[in-house]
């Protein structure tokens, strides 16, 4: 009997030990990752997070903003020119000689496939006069996104002081870029090639980003390494009118904890959509017009990420009546998505015409057009 007592006690103390073990490594590493967010694209709603305002090194997911700025500041066709500062950057590199000139569309592409540092430094400066100059860009247009605990050091993510993000920050970050679709085509592309300067032959970019080609509906976005970062990605991507964008920093399993994220977001959220743009809402009374009603309009799509299993409720926010002198497409009320207390989205309900005052005269030609009077009578 003490024997039983004691292997028994032995088993407690020792599942003890595991239990407190695991729950230490799950409260380190989360899903493998030191960080790391899921999020739905079109509202920003966060479905799936661990430490993900944690401040951490990103490693080349930085190229992110890099590639946000030179598409919202620069032209496509635009010539950049590899300065010496491009020249030689360490680490992964499409090996730009001093002087060689692509287009600003041709050095994004090794930015975002190749990873290219050179090719980070070269747009900078062709954007930004300095380096220095182009990380004062990327750091206000972080503040504009409305990144609370990120700091640009560089245009590629190799190790600095002062350089960091978080698992949340980047997503807005990658959010924001995905918005935009010279962005969304490069991110998404597996291969291209650009011309290589003294070379008989082109360059040939492979896209890092694995999940493009194991995962359906794969979109994007950017690989990221470093020692001192560990595996970082930033990835999308799109199932039933569904876009999801997540990262996950300091993951040594990134693509499979990337594909697990993106599994569970599908599997547990749907979009719910209500009203889709354009369409009727309600016909509001107009007192004084030139017509009794004005029909309200949803400007964009009332749609928003909920949980499978309950469906949002419709709010709306209409006078009850409305007087003449409307605009189409005046901003007259408001039609937004409840989860319980939590707003999901709000969109503007508009006039879909015009509605001119009543006047004597304005009636009197309205008369005249339905019934005209023949003439000599």
């Amino acid at each position: 009997m003490k024997r039983i007592v004691k292997i028994t006690i032995f088993g407690l103390f020792f599942g003890l030990i595991l239990l407190y073990n695991g729950g230490a490594m799950a409260e380190e590493t989360g899903e493998g990752a030191r960080a790391y967010v899921l999020l739905e694209a079109k509202t920003g709603r966060v479905l799936d997070a661990w430490n993900e305002n944690e401040p951490l090194p990103m490693a080349s997911t930085t190229k992110i903003m890099t590639a946000l700025i030179a598409l919202e500041q620069g032209d496509l066709q635009d010539t950049v020119t590899a300065g010496k500062n491009a020249f030689g950057v360490p680490g992964t590199s499409i090996y730009l000689a001093q002087g060689e000139q692509l287009t600003l569309e041709q050095m994004l592409y090794g930015l975002m496939l190749a990873s290219g540092n050179d090719a980070a430094v070269a747009i900078a400066e062709h954007i930004g006069g300095t380096v220095e100059g182009f990380c004062e860009r990327m750091n206000q247009r972080a503040r504009e996104i409305g990144c609370q605990n990120t700091a640009f050091a560089t245009p590629h993510g190799l190790p600095a002081e002062g350089h960091y993000t978080t698992a949340y920050d980047l997503a807005l970050i990658a959010r924001e870029a995905m918005k935009l679709p010279a962005f969304r085509e490069i991110v998404s592309t597996q291969r291209a090639s650009i011309p290589w300067a003294g070379h008989e032959y082109s360059r040939v970019l492979t896209n890092k980003n694995q999940l493009l080609s194991t995962y359906p509906g794969a979109l994007g976005i950017k690989t990221g390494y470093t020692k001192a970062a560990g595996r970082c990605l930033a990835f999308a991507a799109e199932r039933d009118g569904m876009e999801l964008i997540g990262v996950v920093l300091n993951c040594p399993n990134w693509f499979g904890e990337a594909a697990a994220l993106l599994d569970r977001g599908f599997a547990n959220w749907q979009m719910a959509t209500i009203l889709s743009a354009g369409e009727t809402v309600r016909q509001v009374p107009v007192t004084g017009g030139s017509q009794r009603s004005v029909a309200l309009v949803a400007q964009r799509d009332v749609a928003a990420p909920v949980p499978i299993d309950r469906w949002p409720d419709l709010v709306l926010n209409i006078p009850d009546s409305l007087p003449a002198g409307i605009r189409a497409g005046q901003m007259l009320g408001e039609a937004r998505l409840m989860d319980g207390s939590e707003t999901l989205i709000s969109v503007p309900l508009m006039a879909a015409e015009d509605v001119e005052e009543r006047s004597f005269r304005r009636g009197w030609e309205r008369l005249e057009a339905r019934w005209p009077l023949a003439a000599g009578e």
